[in-house]
């Protein structure tokens, strides 16, 4: 049986970073005693980025001991504590390859739904003073998940979490991450996408356009060779098109040619 061992919360502040000031809420701290879970946040907790982060599919932030115990070997540190991933339930058990999109679990007084992996962002960077960390997230095939609340209620750190309905399609979390964020994208696991309807409707508008340009045919072949995984770009020269909208030039780091980009690319 899976415990929440700790309830994280904390307010959207400002923080200096990189030569200019970011409005996040992703330093959360753990709390004692039971706090009400809503529908939208955890009494005394809020996010900085409402575009990304927070509302109704994203209303609490899940993450694993047992990926703290993986990222303290990783980056050879020992200062990892609890809410430092920006998650607000800090778990025993749940891990990502094995909790589904559409799961739902009984924890405390209150009842949640897997609606979606975590939002790939650099603030978790920021929290942890490591800007590689959204894509490490990502290759490492750990990157948490989000809670929709469905019963409104009480939880403390020590409740039991008790599943209470396993997700259609069984896609996992780190299956459902990977396809939106890592090359070769499994279209029988696309198609399952398509069909949870836990899953949250910004994902499933992501894998509708993926969908939809795996059916056209090819296009001309690219002008340089791709890769697979991460490659380090460096910003070349930024044009200030307007006061509110700017354009970057990227180049290679290895000064090597850059394929075309391609509509739904990330960066």
């Amino acid at each position: 049986m899976a415990t929440l061992l700790s309830v994280n919360v904390g307010l959207p502040k400002d923080v200096p970073w990189q030569g200019r000031t970011v409005h996040t809420g992703a330093w959360k701290y753990p709390v004692s005693g039971p706090r009400m879970v809503r529908r939208l946040n955890i009494d005394g907790d809020g996010q900085g980025d409402l575009q990304g982060h927070g509302g109704e599919q994203r209303a609490v932030l899940v993450y694993q001991t047992q990926s703290y115990a993986y990222w303290r070997k990783v980056l050879e540190r020992d200062d990892l504590d609890f809410g430092q991933f920006g998650e607000n339930f800090t778990v025993d058990g749940l891990a990502d390859d094995e909790v589904c999109i559409g799961d739902r679990y009984l924890i405390g007084g209150a009842e949640f739904e897997v609606t979606q992996p975590r939002v790939t962002c650099y603030r978790v960077g920021m929290r942890l003073n490591e800007p590689r960390m959204a894509s490490l997230l990502v290759a490492h095939h750990r990157p948490g998940f989000y809670l929709r609340v469905i019963t409104e209620g009480q939880v403390r750190a020590g409740d039991p979490i008790t599943r209470t309905r396993t997700g259609e399609g069984a896609l996992t979390v780190a299956d459902t991450d990977a396809l939106l964020y890592l090359p070769g994208a499994d279209p029988a696991k696309l198609r399952a996408a398509l069909d949870i309807e836990a899953l949250s409707p910004g994902w499933q508008q992501s894998f509708r356009e993926m969908s939809r340009r795996l059916d056209q045919p090819p296009g001309p072949a690219p002008a340089a060779p791709g890769w697979k995984g991460f490659k380090r770009l460096r910003v070349s020269q930024v044009v200030h098109e307007t006061p509110a909208v700017s354009s970057f030039y990227l180049r290679s780091a290895d000064s090597q040619p850059l394929p075309t980009a391609m509509p739904g690319q990330y960066l």
